[in-house]
């Protein structure tokens, strides 16, 4: 059945009531800045905090801590903390490979230890065996492969809240910053630190109350793009429908944003492609995390997952970024994307064809897409011509249109790995059609 495009209101509203987080009404994100951010199709999302040497859930674990445990974590944790082996380069040449356009760095999660050089706390990264600036190292590194930079921020602040002798906490009242002046102080400065002093930040993440922040990130740089806390963010699920305007969901590789060493376990670089293939059709940006281990390094098993990613976008790229949803979100195990500025362009994704072996052709019928004298088929990555060490056989997709419907014909035919055997999607290019409309 088919599964159109359509925004239904009420299936929006339940879907933001169960999980979607961040949007907000007063937007002054810049119309052009939005359309740009709808092209970049996959972020870089980085955890990684002081307690990334405990290898548990950032943060989080501070609330409702006894004091014991605040007076280990705020004054021990930091004076061990040393990623002698950060090496941001490293990190930037991998998301470039992989296919990532943007990153988000976390320059401060709600424990409120900074990963920058800050004026407002001790509790940094300064004060650290490390003791350098691993906000700006990550910003100069990723600048230089032409990747585009984001920071991470919390409002919330649990640090600040140890100063105040309050109850770590999130969500009560006087852990809010809008009922917390020293508080609401303490993040403008801070913020006001990271907008003027690491030139320009193309996306800012407000993970809290964004009251008077996102405001003074657009007062410092009108063209940065706020994305929590002026558009929808879904974290670790995904909407029915797509959302209105732009929205990005947000992913662990595993099961912990920050660094698990044991009992962790890991999504596949299949589910991967498939999360990335069904958030695009549904017109929405992946920003899939990574956390790095204590020592700057980005765990074995993550970046075997984000390689995986990366080869499938190295071959079927151009369906997945400068688009746009077709009118029909997918037909089945069939989904869709179109070209940004060429409407008449269709991606169709096959997914979950299984065992399908190279040189073996399938068959597959489209409903929403209607074919022309003008309509050409291709496979992305494959010129259609050879197969290899098979010189008798013809590797060219075919189409026809039949009965009302769009019939292809498709051969898998690339060779990816030595034993033939690439489970990921194949991509189908169709150009001059026109959508089926009831």
């Amino acid at each position: 059945m088919l599964q159109r495009n359509l925004i239904i209101g009420m299936l929006v509203l339940g879907f933001i009531a169960g999980g979607v987080r961040g949007e907000d009404k007063t937007n002054l994100n810049q119309p052009e800045r939005v359309e740009w951010f709808e092209d970049l199709a996959l972020g870089m999302f980085i955890h990684w905090s002081v307690d990334s040497q405990l290898g548990s859930v950032i943060s989080h674990s501070l609330v409702g801590s006894s004091k014991d445990y605040q007076q280990r974590f705020f004054n021990d944790l930091p004076k061990t903390f040393n990623p002698d082996k950060y090496n941001p380069d490293d990190w930037a040449v991998l998301a470039q490979l992989c296919g990532f356009k943007y990153a988000v760095f976390t320059t401060k999660h709600h424990s409120g230890f900074c990963m920058y050089d800050t004026k407002t706390t001790d509790f940094s990264i300064m004060q650290t065996p490390y003791a350098k600036d691993a906000t700006r190292e990550f910003a100069d590194a990723f600048r230089k492969r032409d990747l585009s930079v984001g920071f991470y921020f919390s409002p919330d602040d649990f640090w600040v809240l140890g100063q105040q002798d309050l109850p770590i906490s999130r969500k009560r009242p006087e852990a809010l910053p809008t009922n917390n002046p020293k508080l609401m102080k303490h993040n403008l400065t801070q913020l006001r630190e990271l907008m003027t002093g690491y030139g320009p930040i193309d996306v800012v993440f407000l993970d809290g109350e964004p009251d008077q922040l996102k405001e003074l990130v657009w007062e410092l740089q009108p063209k940065s793009l706020v994305t929590r806390g002026a558009m929808e963010t879904p974290e670790q699920n995904l909407p029915n429908e797509p959302l209105p305007g732009p929205w990005e969901a947000c992913f662990t590789l595993g099961t912990q944003w920050q660094f698990k060493p044991t009992n962790e376990s890991y999504k596949s670089g299949g589910r991967l492609i498939d999360m990335l293939i069904e958030i695009r059709a549904k017109g929405g940006n992946l920003l899939l995390n990574i956390g790095p281990e204590p020592n700057g390094e980005i765990p074995f098993e993550q970046v075997r997952r984000i390689r995986e990613l990366g080869l499938w976008l190295f071959i079927n790229g151009e369906a997945i970024y400068k688009i746009r949803p077709w009118h029909v979100i997918r037909e089945g195990d069939l989904w869709f994307t179109r070209a940004k500025d060429d409407p008449s362009t269709v991606y169709v994704f096959l997914t979950k064809q299984e065992n399908w072996k190279r040189g073996e052709r399938r068959q597959f019928t489209l409903k929403s897409v209607h074919a022309t004298d003008k309509t050409e088929i291709s496979v992305l990555g494959h010129a259609g011509q050879v197969l290899e060490y098979n010189p008798k056989a013809d590797p060219t997709p075919r189409f026809e249109q039949k009965d009302g419907e769009l019939h292809l014909d498709i051969m898998r035919a690339q060779r990816i790995y030595n034993d033939h055997k690439w489970p990921n999607p194949l991509v189908v290019k169709l150009t001059n059609v026109e959508p089926v409309k009831n």
